[in-house]
């Protein structure tokens, strides 16, 4: 064979992005771009981010498969460059080009932000030249230690714990070093509180590279699927956010924690047509995006945030499957929980695909995605709700609002929720039916009283309305749905003590009954100890002490987190109650009698859970929605048989005792206070 390879000279169109081909001493890159007529790579060198050292023109004779644009330069060739951008030209008036702009590329590892990144520079005409975010050409190149390290997997006694990887630890009273707060490397440091409380799986709300410009703390506006947000990462070197988020999964494993990340491919941070064009805009909007063909508002928007991504697109699918390849391989993470998945199933026209969109069959047979877990958040912000049956991912965990509320409006005192909530408590067969044509696992319902979106715990039952006036909105955003109840009392300032007592034990019904529900429980990360947000339910642009965790509160409401404790262990204890399957023929309903109340008037319920068939002990569950004390009858065994572990109206430590600590019951009559959670144990036979 003789001559040069056709590589070397053209570039090849895999794979996309910038990749080093060692024994040519060269980097490939490769550009998706359908409609674009023109596209120009762009090599920057420090100092001068904004002069290109190099503009090389791609020729499509010669640099261009298919939709792919393509080239290989030699590293001696470079002239220094570490970044590299691209430009792109074509229809302006039906394609949207802009060849004055500096674009992201997709696949770019690194984000690097000159110091005169301008938001502003990519939303009004002109040159974004030196303003915009370039890709690092070598970044991600180093090899990692990975120990070989046995990732965990937890099943019954799988508790997701949902935090900030920034609001965690940015506050002073966290305890972790300074330089430290508010990274990857601060989690690192936490990870001794996390085992002391008992959660198993932690879940990173969005950790993709987002615009630090545009205001959203929560960062659910990614400018790049594949590349880590810098901010996180502690040490000042460039392209160290992949070494560090790769140490915090490293340790987290050895902890025995799995790591999940929320992520976010229904939309960009490029909002709509008044946002700035970063990226996708620029390469190719119709491909990546659904459009309307209405040019007052040519954007579709079922995200709630200006666009929605074209996931019906093929190319559009592979960027979501290359990423999420990327995290479960080479990042080690061990789920996603996707937001808003919804939009997955929207058309090109926005109708909604019931028959299996393609993007849930791609990731099915995809050997890299068949181990981890896969949680939908599932509906999207135009009014789509797919919960149960309707949402085409059939083997995914999903985000149970419908327990949620329900919980929410029977711990309040609302009439006529007892069946609803015997349904919850089962494990939501109703929205996950197990039968042949179905056969959906209890497990797959994430159940939730709280999450990011919303009150916190201690607000859910100190607020009746929201207070989100800082966010700008004048109190417009956030919903207004928040099923809350403030005690008698709005807000923390003046609230009398005996206010404050019935909050306390609220939030402790809602961590019980949270924690007896057969299905994957969540935690919203501080809730543990009553964080606040003083009545915000939608904090997303607060990078401030109403978005940060108060550790300070850890110690003024120590037995809160001793009852959160406790009440995880207790189930980690008692695999019964989470179970692959629903409860069946192991479950009687009683109320304070032998029957269940059903009635509108009833606020009360008792159920006897058997355990033999798990190996386990058998529990007797009695509670009290109403104002006033009720005397319920146990209706099994005899009562010197059973032991009471929890009450959540005795004041700590005597609301849930350690195990040996429990005492006898002497009656069958048990007086359960005014709303509060009864737990007895009856110890399984030799």
């Amino acid at each position: 064979m003789s001559g040069t390879l056709w590589a070397n000279v053209e570039g090849l169109p895999f794979p996309l992005g910038a990749t080093w081909i060692a024994p040519e001493q060269a980097w490939n890159f490769a550009v998706y771009s359908e409609h674009a007529e023109q596209v120009t790579l762009l090599l920057y060198a420090e100092p001068d981010l904004a002069t290109p050292v190099v503009a090389h023109d791609l020729h499509y004779l010669r640099n261009k498969s298919g939709k792919v644009w393509h080239c290989r330069f030699p590293a001696a060739a470079m002239k220094g460059a570490r970044y590299y951008g691209y430009r792109v030209d074509g229809e302006q008036a039906i394609h949207r080009f802009d060849p004055d702009k500096v674009l992201l590329d997709p696949y770019a590892r690194a984000v690097h932000f000159p110091h005169g990144f301008d938001r502003k520079a990519a939303i009004a005409p002109g040159s974004s030249a030196g303003r915009a975010p370039l890709g690092l050409i070598a970044a991600d190149r180093e090899t990692f230690d990975w120990r070989d390290g046995r990732p965990p997997r937890h099943e019954a006694d799988a508790v997701i714990y949902e935090l900030h990887v920034r609001g965690f630890t940015a506050h002073p009273s966290s305890s972790v070093p300074a330089e430290r707060r508010g990274t990857f490397a601060g989690l690192v440091d936490k990870i001794p509180y996390l085992l002391e409380l008992g959660v198993t799986v932690v879940e990173l709300m969005p950790v993709f590279q987002f615009d630090p410009d545009e205001g959203n703390y929560w960062g659910y506006n990614p400018i790049s699927f594949f590349a880590p947000h810098s901010t996180y990462a502690y040490r000042c070197s460039v392209c160290d956010q992949h070494t560090e988020f790769r140490e915090l999964v490293r340790a987290f494993h050895a902890a025995g924690l799995e790591v999940v990340l929320d992520v976010v491919y229904n939309h960009t941070g490029e909002g709509d047509a008044t946002g700035p064009v970063y990226s996708f805009k620029g390469l190719d909007t119709d491909t990546y995006y659904l459009m309307t063909g209405r040019p007052e508002a040519p954007y579709a928007d079922f995200s709630g945030t200006g666009n929605s991504l074209n996931c019906g697109h093929r190319y559009v699918r592979r960027v979501i499957l290359d990423s999420l390849r990327y995290w479960a391989r080479d990042m080690r993470v061990d789920g996603f929980r996707f937001d808003l998945a919804s939009v997955f199933a929207r058309r090109r026209d926005g109708s909604l695909g019931y028959e299996d969109p393609p993007i849930f069959g791609d990731i099915a047979s995809d050997p890299a995605l068949g181990a981890v877990r896969l949680i939908a958040e599932p509906w999207d912000a135009a009014g789509a709700y797919q919960l149960g049956r309707a949402f085409p991912g059939t083997s995914w965990a999903q985000w149970n609002g419908r327990l949620r509320d329900d919980l929410r409006r029977f711990v309040r005192g609302d009439a006529g929720i007892v069946p609803a909530l015997m349904r919850r408590l089962y494990g939501s067969d109703d929205l996950f039916p197990d039968d042949r044509e179905n056969a959906y696992h209890a497990y797959q319902s994430v159940n939730f009283v709280t999450s990011h979106d919303g009150f916190t715990l201690w607000d859910l039952v100190s607020y009746e309305r929201k207070r989100n006036q800082a966010n700008g909105h004048d109190n417009t955003d956030g919903t207004d749905h928040n099923l809350s109840s403030n005690c008698g009392w709005e807000g923390d300032d003046g609230a009398p003590p005996e206010v404050v007592a019935l909050r306390k034990r609220q939030a402790k019904n809602f961590l019980c009954l949270l924690l007896l529900a057969n299905g994957t429980p969540m935690l919203r990360a501080g809730d543990e100890f009553l964080h606040t947000q003083g009545g915000n339910n939608n904090p997303y642009n607060q990078d401030n002490e109403t978005g940060w965790l108060d550790w300070r509160r850890l110690e003024a409401h120590r037995d809160t987190f001793r009852f959160a404790r406790m009440m995880i262990a207790f189930r980690k204890a008692h695999p019964s109650l989470c179970r692959s399957r629903f409860w069946r023929g192991d479950i009687r309903w009683h109320g304070v009698g032998p029957e269940a109340d059903l009635s509108e008037a009833s606020r009360s319920l008792a159920f006897y859970l058997r355990g033999a068939s798990q190996g386990d002990d058998d529990l007797y569950v009695m509670v009290n929605a109403h104002r006033k004390a009720l005397d319920f009858i146990v209706q099994e065994g005899a009562p010197s048989d059973w032991r009471c572990v929890i009450d959540t109206a005795q004041e700590s430590p005597r609301d849930i005792l350690e195990p040996g600590q429990e005492a006898h019951l002497t009656s069958a009559y048990y007086n359960v206070g005014p709303r509060s959670v009864v737990v007895l144990r009856r110890p399984r036979r030799s």
